[in-house]
């Protein structure tokens, strides 16, 4: 039985750092306020720099305290020591891994082996494909709408809303609500995994995110398309990198038609006539490190699925709920929060426009979950991609765009890749059980 000193140290690290950490925060602030008040840093090609470096101050105020007191934690072996109580067992739940080598309960292996059925396996293929596109097309068009849209109060002021972290706090703090609340009115199985380990895909979600909105300020077209259409093998290497996971060569070849069809189709759909963003250093930083972050969050999530058994939403309440450590201790240290309440207070109208861009986000997110959970990271990235293919063919369509040669043979490239994908796999499923029914009548 540990006496009360390993909780002290506990809480007295904790308070420390991010005391520490807030101190050189403001500091860091100041001095970039002080350099020339701060014109000669917006005028940079660099100015994304300082931006990071101001978001991961908050970033820090997690990850620090984290690793000092995991590494306390195991060096005084205070989970073996440690009694009952309320404190112990939150960080038992956030640092233990005693559940790790413990089997699948035999009702969940069940559960997984008698989902992979060929009909049931489409007809979840096409629920995730359709709650996808729909909640994803429906959440873009309200995010164009608050960034882009001037709200008016009853005053007659005008003014836009320019916080964007405010927003995915918003969103996320709606989505660990709604995760939580399904928990726990639903049967889930054991939660195993230690806590911290959502900590790393939240982190490279949030990143990855913000790099992809800062690239659009430094790119071309063409670039942003070439990046977001190439996601696929990039997802296929990290998952060899994150999980060891091993891959068909079709699964390879058809990785490499879908990207290069929806590079030939999205170029073949642009509108020329508009400006294009001459490419920089920095703008091809961002979008490789867009691409590296968004790898990591899918594979990383996988491997969480494979190691430790749990379902989509205990994944998607484990994630949000550092999303919103994340996310609101930045605010809190850039007055983020001040200045986005007074914004709902002055213009009562963007309060529904916020809920609902969440809501829309929420919903996106079970089925990401699901998806991934379900499918594995390398699927759930060719689903985004044709959304985004699928997303401007609509717009094609229904405004009438024109769509040249080289963007139909994109559209070919992209369905023959998606239909040799699902032949090959089924060939090969059934190459498999035959070799499996040899085997046991041989061995009979």
């Amino acid at each position: 039985m540990a006496g009360p000193l390993p909780e002290i140290v506990i809480c007295a690290l904790t308070i420390s750092c991010i005391g520490t950490i807030y101190i050189f925060s403001h500091i860091f602030q100041g001095a970039l306020s002080a350099i020339g008040h701060g014109v000669t840093l917006h005028r940079t090609e660099y100015t994304w720099v300082f931006k990071l470096s101001i978001n991961c101050f908050g970033y820090a105020c997690i990850f620090i305290p984290g690793i000092l007191i995991h590494k306390y934690v195991r060096k005084t072996k205070y989970l073996e020591r440690c009694g009952t109580g309320c404190f112990p067992s939150v960080v038992s739940r956030c640092f233990g891994e005693s559940e790790l080598e413990k089997p699948l309960d035999s009702a969940l292996k069940n559960d997984v082996d008698s989902s992979r059925s060929n009909t049931r396996e489409l007809f979840l293929l096409l629920c995730c494909f359709t709650g996808l596109m729909g909640s994803y097309l429906t959440w873009g068009l309200l995010q164009e709408k608050v960034m882009t849209q001037t709200y008016e109060n009853e005053s007659g002021n005008k003014a836009h809303f320019k916080d964007s972290q405010f927003l995915v706090f918003v969103n996320r703090i709606l989505a660990f609500i709604a995760s939580g609340v399904y928990i726990m009115i639903t049967r889930q199985p054991r939660h195993r995994s230690p806590i911290y380990k959502y900590s790393f895909c939240s982190f490279s979600n949030i990143l990855s995110a913000w790099c992809q909105y800062e690239a659009l300020k430094y790119v071309s077209f063409p670039m942003q398309v070439l990046a977001k259409s190439c996601k696929i093998i990039p997802v296929m290497i990290m998952g060899k990198v994150v999980s060891r996971s091993k891959y068909e060569y079709y699964e390879y070849f058809t990785a490499a038609m879908i990207s290069s069809g929806m590079v030939f189709f999205m170029l073949g759909s642009a509108d020329d006539s508009k400006e294009k963003t001459v490419n920089t250093i920095s703008g091809i930083v961002l979008l490789a490190s867009y691409i590296v972050f968004d790898s990591f969050t899918s594979n990383w999530q996988g491997a969480l699925f494979t190691s430790y058994s749990m379902s989509s939403v205990q994944m998607m309440c484990g994630v949000n709920l550092f999303s919103c450590l994340f996310t609101g201790l930045s605010l809190v240290q850039q007055g983020g929060f001040v200045e986005s309440i007074q914004f709902m207070m002055d213009y009562p109208k963007f309060i529904m426009d916020c809920l609902l861009l969440s809501i829309s986000s929420t919903a996106g997110q079970f089925f990401i979950y699901f998806t991934i959970a379900t499918f594995g990271p390398v699927l759930f990235t060719i689903i985004t991609t044709l959304r985004q293919g699928i997303a401007i063919l609509l717009s094609c369509l229904v405004y009438q765009h024109h769509i040249n040669s080289l963007g139909i043979t994109g559209i070919v490239i992209v369905f023959t890749a998606v239909f040799l994908r699902v032949y090959c796999k089924q060939r090969l499923r059934k190459i498999r059980n035959r070799v499996e029914s040899f085997k046991t009548r041989s061995a009979v």
